[in-house]
């Protein structure tokens, strides 16, 4: 398993940067993100010399591109926000390949119109999912154009916000390039560590197939964001539910500040260390 951190973490605008950053924090891959090569997270349009700058710090710093960002409100209620975040993701899967990537994660979006990671009431009804849906028979004939898959996080905020969820939408494109981005702390608010424990291992054995990406965000008890090691979840657990599940992917921990990269990156690494996964 591979242990990897969201490129944005670190400030800059090229790749060459962002990515040495990483490696000296010890990170051996990343989910990059277009705004670290001073394009913007959703740019309409990426150059070849763009492309090619993102696979040649990954070569020379030996940090694995391990996803590219394409996460625009694919259920947004304006319609040309829409087409805009579509036209990026056009432009992402693109160059994706020639970057050294074949996963590109995306949003599964909301309905409110201002931030696509927070809640709305609307998202639970009929009308938003099938819009959800409309979306992606957008982007999957894209992403096979291009031979990169489609990775879709479970996010409580959002459309798909469970496992359950995310088994019901790939299941509708058999065969087809979606695939799963799983964090922990996306899965519940407030649980108890039991509980906690039970809701990972049910949505790794709905889901665990088609796993293409692990996150390492953490919860405090009172149901906030934490950084890996700062909250409830059981790492050990989470570690050997995925390994059970036959995954051996790399694991991208984020919601953290550059200042705590390397801590992070010791904590992550010993756990995988301790798991027999390095």
């Amino acid at each position: 398993m591979k242990l990897g951190v969201f490129a944005k973490t670190f400030e800059g605008c090229t790749p060459m940067g962002v990515l040495r950053a990483a490696r000296d924090a010890g990170y051996r891959a990343v989910q990059y993100n277009m705004a670290c090569s001073g394009l913007g997270p959703l740019p309409a349009s990426i150059t070849e010399e763009a492309a090619d700058a993102v696979a040649a710090a990954a070569e020379e710093t030996g940090v694995e591109i391990a996803a590219v960002s394409a996460t625009y409100n694919m259920t947004h209620p304006d319609m040309e926000k829409r087409a805009q975040g579509r036209r990026s993701f056009k432009a992402i899967a693109a160059a994706s390949r020639r970057m050294g990537s074949r996963l590109i994660t995306v949003c599964s979006g909301s309905r409110d119109p201002d931030d696509q990671w927070r809640y709305h009431p609307h998202n639970d009804t009929g009308a938003a999912w099938q819009e959800m849906v409309a979306e992606f028979r957008h982007l999957v004939p894209i992403a096979e154009r291009h031979d990169v898959a489609i990775g879709v996080e479970p996010e409580l905020a959002n459309i798909v916000n469970s496992a359950a969820r995310a088994r019901v939408l790939i299941d509708m494109f058999p065969s087809g390039p979606i695939r799963i981005v799983l964090d922990p702390a996306n899965l519940f608010e407030q649980e108890d560590a039991d509980r906690a424990r039970e809701i990972i291992d049910q949505s790794i054995e709905l889901v665990g197939d088609d796993i293409a990406l692990a996150h390492a965000k953490d919860r405090h008890a009172d149901g906030s964001f934490a950084t890996a090691g700062k909250g409830v979840i059981d790492w050990p657990h989470y570690l050997a539910a995925l390994d059970r599940a036959g995954f051996d992917g790399t694991l991208v921990t984020h919601g953290l500040k550059a200042s705590d990269a390397g801590e992070v990156a010791r904590f992550l690494a010993g756990k995988i260390h301790a798991a027999g996964k390095q």
